[in-house]
């Protein structure tokens, strides 16, 4: 008997928010925060652990996700890139649950507080009979989030250089697309207009 797959969200949530001029994470959204409702489509979904990479002074958003259900790591040494994020995370997550090369798991940003469960389980659903080690949505042939590798997959995340990113990793693999309706695999907030288009959004939306 094959073991049973298991998945991982991995969420960077260490930036600075440069870009908003503000602390985007704790930003509103609906009646909570962007990172409530980031946290929230990660627990609709059929992953089996949430894990958050947060910087040490950051006591509100550590609180917020602790009482979201999510794994928070705190690392030693504030991360300056998405991409030690995501390393550290890959580690917390070797450390305490030892995957095999079969497991999976999804990265997507922090800021994307319209993140789409469907697609992350959509992702999971393909992956068990996909021979691609990466699978990514795509709206409008461009790619989006989250974007789902096979565990084997982060060993070479960890040997990425300097200068790389992620992405790197992407362009090194086969990646097998996975065609979506939805504009929200793109839709982060990185700037102030980012935000109010996406609340706008949100607003005209039909309850």
């Amino acid at each position: 008997m094959n073991k049973p797959l298991r998945s991982f969200a991995v969420v960077p949530a260490a930036g600075r928010s440069s870009r908003m001029g503000r602390h985007k994470l704790l930003l509103p959204w609906g009646n909570a925060t962007v990172i409530e409702s980031v946290l929230s489509r990660w627990q609709q979904s059929q992953v089996d652990r949430i894990v958050v990479v947060v910087r040490q002074n950051d006591l509100e958003l550590i609180r917020i996700c602790r009482q979201a259900g999510a794994e928070v790591v705190v690392p030693s040494r504030d991360p300056e890139q998405m991409k030690t994020s995501v390393q550290i995370a890959l580690r917390h997550i070797e450390q305490q649950y030892a995957p095999c090369d079969s497991d999976a798991w999804l990265l997507a940003p922090a800021d994307m507080p319209e993140l789409s469960a469907n697609v992350a389980d959509r992702l999971l659903q393909v992956y068990s009979d996909c021979p691609a080690a990466i699978l990514a949505p795509t709206y409008n042939d461009r790619r989006g989030h989250p974007v789902l590798f096979s565990w084997r997959v982060q060993r070479e995340v960890h040997q990425l250089s300097a200068g790389e990113g992620v992405d790197s990793v992407l362009r090194r693999n086969e990646v097998y697309e996975l065609q979506c309706p939805s504009i929200e695999i793109h839709q982060d907030l990185d700037t102030p207009a980012d935000y109010d288009k996406a609340c706008s959004r949100q607003t005209e939306r039909p309850r």
